[in-house]
């Protein structure tokens, strides 16, 4: 399965939501998907979906996942790290409405240069490919995950008071 969540961010994240259910529609996906629409206005015809699941469904969601893919909020990057996934992050971006700024393409960009723990997609044209390749790109990546909350947020604090 592969499991997309966009977080309940109060800004539609169409973009995303529609090309998760066109690469469902046209066959380049042939496994089950489920997308956390949030509050998007896009409702998916050929994927499962939801606007908010409870949290205990989410992890549940995460962790029974092949694939998990996030908007570039830190919440919904963070707990898949720590159930020993890398998620494909595809931040919101200011231009399309999905968010006032695009700190979360600043952000997911730093977190993929600092620790190299998640694949960025910030071409939504490029999704398709890095699904179909999403194995070979995490075995290239060389992470070991370790599910070291203290480390990880010590690693992270540092991060974000780096920015400001």
């Amino acid at each position: 399965m592969i499991f997309v969540t966009v977080g309940t961010h109060e800004q539609p994240f169409n973009r995303l939501i529609q090309y998760m259910d066109e690469l469902k529609r046209d066959g380049k996906i042939d496994e089950e998907v489920f997308i956390q629409t949030g509050y998007s206005t896009y409702e998916p015809q050929y994927c499962q979906w939801s606007k908010m699941i409870p949290y205990n469904e989410m992890i549940r969601n995460v962790e029974e996942a092949r694939i998990v893919i996030t908007h570039g909020g830190p919440a919904s990057f963070i707990m898949p790290l720590q159930i020993g996934k890398i998620p494909i992050v595809v931040p919101r971006k200011q231009e399309y409405g999905e968010h006032i700024n695009n700190h979360q393409v600043a952000f997911a960009r730093r977190i993929a240069e600092t620790k190299g723990s998640i694949i960025i997609v910030e071409n939504i044209q490029m999704l398709g490919t890095v699904i179909s390749q999403y194995e070979e790109r995490v075995n290239d990546m060389g992470v070991e995950l370790q599910l070291n909350n203290k480390k990880f947020c010590d690693d992270f604090f540092k991060i974000v008071q780096d920015m400001l």
